[in-house]
């Protein structure tokens, strides 16, 4: 496999298992809390990498994983006493995990690679170079293949949970009346969300991995009132987006995360912007009466009781 279809190849599975799972993020609104888990895995890896001394370990993804977890458990735990309001939990846990980690990697492992700048922005190209090799054939990034079992892992619990995720996304107190588990299960999703976003660091580090979860869900967010189609959507936009953000970092010589990152960010501008539009238009035609008709029907996004019911 050559190099250039082996990174197109991890560059499409990466985003795919980051915004598979990132359309429920965006529906429940926890798409910060993304940011807050992509900062706080740094010390997850960093002690993971001091007991394993091997950044490929599945122990190390492990144990990053389960420190994100603990941003989003002490957020929510915070957010329970009724002393801290809004997003401020956040702000105050996954900022002190973040620093803790950054000073453990600048003290302690300056001489491996997991310098600031990996783990802000990755490198997918430098994980696209080591290669796995079977009976002398070489069959692609060895990366590419971890993050295609994180994409099935993603599929398998999107496939078996889907009516209870749908149910405790739009209406959670129903779903508690109805004897479903929320809060195991929210536990759960936001595990494999931490995950994921721990799989991904290597590729797009602890910032622009956020773009890779979030904004291709916002996108179809905007354009969908349906979720099936709204999912649909998502993967089809984080796919073309891994595509061309490879060649748009090929022809500019940047990195391929970040060519994604902006051609996410430009494709969202033009859908916001021509949703915006289209809704002016049918609120200019609609008058007296009919005008919160019109305004209804120009609106793609829908309060999430209506999207419960289809």
């Amino acid at each position: 496999m050559s190099f250039v279809l082996g990174t197109t190849l991890l560059a499409v599975v990466t985003a795919l298992a980051c915004a598979i799972p990132g359309a429920f993020v965006v529906l429940r609104r926890n798409s910060m809390l993304v940011d807050a888990i992509s900062h706080a895995v740094l010390p997850g890896i960093v002690v993971g990498y001091f007991f394993t001394r091997d950044l490929d370990s599945p122990v190390l993804i492990l144990g990053a994983a389960l420190a994100g977890l603990l941003v989003v458990l002490g957020s929510e735990w915070l957010s329970r006493t009724g002393l801290l309001t809004g997003d401020a939990p956040q702000g105050l846990v996954f900022p002190a995990l973040f620093s803790v980690g950054v000073i453990l990697v600048t003290l302690n492992f300056a001489n491996v690679h997991l310098d600031t700048h990996a783990v802000l922005v990755g490198d997918l190209n430098l994980a696209a170079f080591e290669q796995l090799v079977v009976d002398g054939v070489a069959l692609g990034p060895a990366y590419l293949y971890l993050m295609l079992g994180v994409l099935v892992l993603n599929l398998a619990f999107l496939a078996l949970f889907y009516p209870k995720l749908k149910i405790t996304t739009f209406d959670a107190r129903f779903a508690a009346t109805a004897g479903l588990r929320v809060g195991l299960l929210n536990t759960a999703f936001m595990f494999l969300v931490s995950l994921t976003v721990t799989a991904a660091f290597h590729a797009a580090g602890a910032i622009l991995v956020i773009a890779l979860v979030v904004v291709p869900g916002a996108t179809a967010y905007l354009l969908s009132r349906r979720l099936p189609v709204m999912i649909a959507l998502t993967a089809g936009i984080a796919a073309a987006g891994a595509v061309a953000g490879f060649w748009i970092a090929y022809a500019l010589d940047a990195a391929t995360s970040a060519g994604m990152a902006v051609f996410y960010g430009a494709l969202f501008v033009i859908v916001f912007v021509c949703v915006r539009i289209a809704r002016a238009r049918l609120l200019r035609r609609g008058n007296g009466p009919g005008l919160g008709a019109a305004a209804e029907a120009a609106d793609p996004r829908p309060e999430p009781s209506a999207r419960a019911e289809r």
